[in-house]
């Protein structure tokens, strides 16, 4: 959509809740974004036309663009104007979320691809990370996540076999694991640990991720255990690279005194 045929915008701004002018205006933007209404790499609206639009001086639109800006939903081009930035959505390390829940809080529509779910013989790692006994068993979920309608990571995750037969019966194209556990199964989730790296796609995984085969892939390996330290959860995740980032706070320890 050429930004002269967007949609009404200031007919929806005076549907907005009060508030500051700018935010109100950010708010519908990001709306517009997230929606659909305006697609990655197309030209918003130059300022001149918000403007007018909204009836607003400069200062507030650039505000509201400001603040677009700052969380990765535009970007700017010097002489150009600002431009709908590919969708990069970002999860907080600080909290153990599920890929669902984090990008709900922001605003993004995610769902599942169900690929597979299957009981197997795990890999050693694997087994020793779950703490499975020798030739035990497990249920091996593999699932494609979207983000915006777009894949944004294939998830390889293994469970105990009880509780990978329960969660078959599930609906895990909308709903994340670790929601079920707690909500419907009763099962407190404690922390996880997690490992960074990062490979390149092979042919299928680049097939998957609609990305160029060798093309960077973010790696992460997460054990997610029980409030008691009990292990409950071992996932290979693989996200795009130009897509998704993981954010987290560090805090500096007070150094010892001599």
């Amino acid at each position: 959509m050429h930004p002269a045929s967007a949609p009404d915008l200031a007919a929806d701004l005076a549907a907005q809740s009060p508030g500051p002018l700018y935010a109100q205006i950010k708010q519908l933007l990001r709306e517009r974004i997230l929606d659909g209404s305006y697609q990655p790499h197309q030209q918003m609206p130059s300022e001149a036309e918000m403007m007018t639009r909204f009836g607003v001086s400069r200062i507030t639109v650039r505000l509201a663009l400001a603040d677009l800006q700052n969380e990765g939903l535009i970007f700017k081009l010097h002489g150009k104007g600002s431009f709908v930035s590919k969708p990069k959505a970002f999860q907080d390390l600080g909290r153990l979320q599920g890929f669902g829940e984090a990008m709900r809080e922001r605003g993004y529509e995610s769902f599942n691809r169900v690929l597979s779910i299957e009981r197997i013989t795990p890999p050693q790692a694997v087994a020793e990370r779950l703490q499975i006994p020798k030739r035990g068993k497990a249920t091996e979920l593999k699932r494609l996540r979207f983000l915006n309608r777009e894949p944004i990571s294939l998830d390889v995750s293994y469970l105990p076999l009880h509780i990978g037969q329960r969660l078959a019966k599930e609906d895990l194209a909308t709903r994340d694991v670790f929601v079920i556990l707690e909500n419907d199964y009763g099962l407190a989730l404690g922390h996880a640990d997690l490992q960074i790296g990062s490979t390149l796609a092979d042919e299928a995984l680049a097939a998957q991720l609609r990305v160029e085969e060798g093309a960077p892939v973010l790696q992460i390996e997460r054990t997610t255990h029980l409030a008691d330290g009990t292990p409950i959860d071992h996932e290979h995740l693989f996200y795009r690279g130009d897509a998704f980032q993981y954010k987290v706070r560090v805090d500096r320890s007070a150094l010892p005194r001599k």
